[in-house]
């Protein structure tokens, strides 16, 4: 691959300014003529063979692929000819997934290469590559290497003997289980999300880049390349490893020649043209590699996507809460350390949120939803009226938030407002997350709501069911923000889509919507303008200060909340008018950056008008305001008390107030404990709900008693026993006495005494030896370390009420699929042994005289009487016994002298002796002999390969 760079660089002439050592002998060299001419020549050299495709695979099933689609394969196609491997960097929706599976199936129809493929992938996202693989090519055979420790053992089988083309696995699993995911020779090593190896130093990338062998590499990923030219040569690196070899000779051929400090006008203009060429180097060596689509340039039918800010004041007590902190963080803010402000800023935020995020907020015990969770937060009164509105023109909602405590908070609100949701987050399953899915996305769906963590929620879901998405808070990188609304804006959307961004107006929010949509506009400028200026990678102390302090003044001034009554129609336009305002702005800062062109870029320009702007401002008035809008008062001096002596004594204590109202907890018990919670929660509801009545009506007879005796008077003491007297009829009313005993009969009726750990126990017992077992599962769980040991007597009781209500269970689905799997093979294992006992019972000595009908392609590594004893021993020891069989190979007197077989592994044993059988079972279906134990359901025996 160097040589042909080599050559090309012959071919496009040397561009007059150097070579670069990328690989130590100017490989990179080759692309640095300035012209299109030199560029068309270096792509051409990259994609030297070409390979035309009319249309796509026959074996794809799922529909049609797009013309832009059919571009990315053949793009795909010309890579894997070339030998080259390349980062496919489509913008988010486009269908990245489809174009690497279509790539996967023209391999196998039109290459004749069927695998093996090794696509690594997020969690979350493995599901539905599976999906997506099984409505595209079903004919190919996969694996969904996941799962706890005993489920991944049943898979490692499958793929130490190669019974698959493409095995789908995520980042945890390629590190952890190295050893068996390392023994394939990989044909294409995909990843997806492949910005997660932007650091070359990360424990993820080493791994893949030393223990893992691929023919070909393919990167996707629908995140533009931040503005870090070492990120940028960490994905090069990983795609071309004997090409991008050196981090520093790359980042100083491409980095930014010379400053801007205290440059003249000539200056400037001399390093825009050093920009300008440093754009076309950087160019001319990427794009040969990389492919990146827009979806406003190929997905012209996709409805637009739309987007407005809502701004929002904030409640009185959010206020209260927003001074507190600031006046904390700035007390310490000059000498303060950075996370100690980057903390303040988050508590900011949570603030800007919802007061209730703080401990002690939220008025109780009892808790008790109702209109104080909408009233005490200025974006839950605009979500309030914004969700009414939805409502009634039929949209489908996605509500973003970073914070999984306020995800707890909507869940109430939906629940308190009758809204039917679902929720992804971080804890959630990867079974509960498909259903979810599929239930918002179900035809005909009643689910308004789709409640999702950004960063979890964020990645890898199709929910293009719903046309509205509401960023309740912005991320810190702007990128998940924009895959947040992708989850919505992409292939199959049928509605204009919009996107509701809420802010707490003159607080830490603004600054930070303001330095993401910088960032984005930077962004673009790396990916398709190349490098300008190096940005910061973090955000500096002072700039965190400022922050915190931004809008503390107007905070300070203001005495209560002054939330909106605005009409929801009239903050909407508000947000569009100030949305376009800003969408101008930065268009002005990256006007260059909108295609793929070559112009140079305008960032120097706006560079220079920003600093002469700022020179000429930069007297009396402007400096005033800038001071008094930083400025925060210092809070009063006041005498801190650690400890009062009267209380400490008892002298002047008050007397206690009334005792807080403890209702009734149901404990919590897990499904596998087969408890009756639905009637459980019903009697603890009830009783729950007559105590708090008992209580209120306790309240307020002692608050009636009390304004009687202020007013004196006998006759408003007679009134309130009238009032206690009477009693309404529809109040609640207390557990009955066969309500009580029910209630104490349920508690004991389930298994409290088993754990987790045993009921695991339990499971992998069966899928071992099969349900019926009970006395082997019985000896399995004797090795569970439990404060309660189990009789025979409990497995069977368990055993009993499990297999009745199995359908309980969370996961019921999974663990009888995974039973059932291995009863199956408990089921071959018994037939393989019928199998091999019907062979040597034809024979009255089978270790001398059995003989196999090998076929035309036998085998060398073996010969007839190490396969005779194999057999023979296999039928002798059982079947599985394969440790036991490699003692009895080298204990053996005919193999004394016979090396290869005394040292072969017991995995290689049980190929061996697999491969026999099938040679007898194609023997048997040959000759149309009946064996005993017939395999039901497993179809013919497969070809075996001696």
């Amino acid at each position: 691959m160097v040589q042909m760079q080599r050559n090309a660089a012959k071919e496009a002439g040397d561009a007059g300014d150097g070579d670069m050592e990328v690989d130590g002998a100017g490989a990179q060299g080759a692309a640095l003529d300035p012209g299109a001419t030199g560029l068309k020549r270096f792509e051409a050299a990259v994609h030297a063979v070409n390979e035309e495709i009319e249309q796509q695979p026959a074996v794809l099933e799922g529909g049609n692929l797009r013309d832009y689609q059919m571009k990315g394969l053949k793009w795909m196609v010309s890579l894997y000819n070339n030998s080259m491997s390349g980062i496919l960097a489509d913008e988010m929706g486009l269908g990245k997934t489809i174009q690497a599976i279509s790539l996967i199936a023209y391999l196998q129809e039109s290459k004749g290469v069927p695998g093996p493929h090794l696509i690594i992938a997020p969690k979350a996202v493995c599901p539905n590559w599976r999906n997506e693989f099984e409505r595209w090519l079903p004919e190919c055979e996969i694996i969904l290497y996941d799962g706890n420790g005993w489920e991944r053992r049943a898979l490692r089988d499958q793929v130490l003997r190669g019974k698959f083309q493409v095995i789908i696995t995520h980042y945890d699993l390629v590190m952890r289980d190295k050893a068996t995911l390392t023994k394939p020779n990989w044909h294409y090593l995909i990843i997806d999300e492949g910005h997660r190896l932007k650091n070359h130093e990360s424990v993820l990338a080493r791994c893949l880049g030393q223990h893992y062998r691929s023919r070909q590499r393919l990167l996707l990923t629908g995140t533009p390349i931040q503005n870090n030219l070492n990120e940028l040569w960490s994905l090069l690196n990983f795609i071309l490893p004997h090409v991008f070899k050196s981090s520093a000779s790359f980042d100083e051929w491409f980095g930014t020649i010379g400053g801007t400090a205290n440059a003249t006008d000539g200056d400037l203009m001399v390093q825009e043209e050093e920009e300008l060429l440093i754009i076309q180097r950087l160019h001319q060596v990427i794009r040969p590699f990389i492919l990146r689509r827009k979806k406003s340039e190929v997905a012209k039918e996709l409805p637009a996507k739309e987007q407005k800010v809502l701004h929002c004041d904030m409640s009185a007590w959010q206020k209260h809460y927003y001074k507190q902190i600031v006046e904390s963080a700035s007390i310490g803010g000059e000498t303060g350390r950075s996370r100690a402000l980057a903390n303040s800023a988050m508590q900011l935020r949570k603030c800007c949120n919802h007061p209730y995020l703080f401990q002690g907020a939220e008025p109780g015990p009892p808790f008790i939803t109702g209109e104080h969770l909408i009233e005490n937060a200025g974006k839950m009164v605009l979500l309030d009226k914004l969700l009414k509105r939805l409502k009634e023109n039929d949209s489908r909602v996605l509500i973003f938030s970073q914070m999984t405590r306020l995800l707890d908070i909507l869940e109430d609100y939906c629940i308190y407002r009758q809204h039917q949701y679902c929720r992804i987050d971080g804890n959630t399953s990867g079974d509960d997350r498909d259903n979810f899915i599929d239930a918002f996305n179900k035809e005909g769906s009643e689910k308004f709501i789709f409640l999702l963590s950004t960063r979890a929620g964020g990645l890898g879901i199709n929910l293009a069911s719903a046309d509205i998405v509401i960023l309740f808070d912005s991320d810190w990188n702007p990128q998940m923000d924009l895959q947040a609304m992708d989850r919505a804006h992409r292939i199959g959307q049928k509605k204009e889509v919009h996107v509701y961004r809420f802010l707490s107006d003159g607080t830490v929010e603004e600054k930070i919507i303001e330095k993401a949509y910088k960032k984005l506009a930077l962004d673009a400028l790396v990916i398709q303008q190349g490098r300008l200026a190096e940005s910061k990678a973090q955000v500096s102390k002072d700039e965190l200060l400022g922050m915190v302090r931004y809008g503390a003044e107007k905070i300070f001034q203001g005495s209560g909340g002054t939330l909106t009554d605005d009409d929801i129609e009239a903050i909407i336009r508000k947000g569009e008018t100030e949305q376009n305002e800003l969408t101008k702005k930065m268009s002005e800062f990256s006007a260059a950056a909108k295609g793929f062109s070559m112009d140079g870029g305008d960032l120097g320009e706006f560079a220079l008008n920003d600093a002469k702007k700022n020179e000429q401002e930069f007297d009396g008035e402007v400096i005033k305001s800038m001071v008094a809008a930083n400025w925060v008062d210092p809070p009063r001096r006041e005498r801190k008390t650690n400890y009062n002596e009267n209380v400490l004594l008892g002298v002047g204590r008050a007397p206690k107030g009334p005792k807080e109202l403890r209702l009734p907890r149901m404990q919590q018990y897990s499904d596998f404990q087969f408890f009756n919670t639905t009637r459980l929660r019903e009697l603890y509801d009830k009783e729950g709900a007559y105590l708090l009545h008992k209580h209120q009506k306790a309240q307020a007879k002692k608050a009636a008693e009390e304004a009687a005796k202020e007013a004196g008077g006998a006759a408003g003491e007679e009134e309130a026993k009238k009032e206690d007297e009477e009693e309404d009829p529809n109040a609640p009313q207390p557990l009955s006495a066969e309500e009580e005993e029910e209630k104490k009969e349920l508690m004991v009726a389930g298994f409290s005494e088993w754990s987790r750990r045993e009921y695991q126990a339990y499971v992998r017992a069966c899928e071992k030896h099969g349900r019926a077992d009970l006395e082997s599962i019985h000896s399995e769980l004797q090795n569970v370390e439990t404060h309660y040991p189990k009789s025979l007597e409990d497995v069977k009781k368990y055993s009993k009420v499990f297999w009745e209500r199995i359908n309980e269970l969370n996961d019921s689905e999974r663990v009888i699929k995974t039973i059932e799997r291995g009863e199956q093979k408990i089921q071959r294992k018994v037939e393989i042994q019928d199998v091999i006992g019907d062979k040597l019972g034809e024979y009255k000595n089978p270790w001398r005289d059995l003989k196999l009908q090998y076929g035309q392609n036998k085998g060398k590594s073996y010969n007839e009487e190490e396969d005779r004893f194999l057999l023979c021993m296999t039928h002798q020891l059982g079947y599985g016994a394969w440790d036991e069989l490699k003692l009895e190979v080298r204990k053996s007197w005919f193999f004394r002298f016979d090396w290869y077989i005394k040292s072969r592994t017991s995995q290689e044993l049980q190929r061996r002796v697999d491969t026999l059988t099938r040679i007898i079972e194609k023997e048997f279906e040959e000759s149309g002999a009946k064996r005993k134990g017939p395999a039901a359901g497993n179809g013919p025996a497969k070809k075996a390969k001696v």
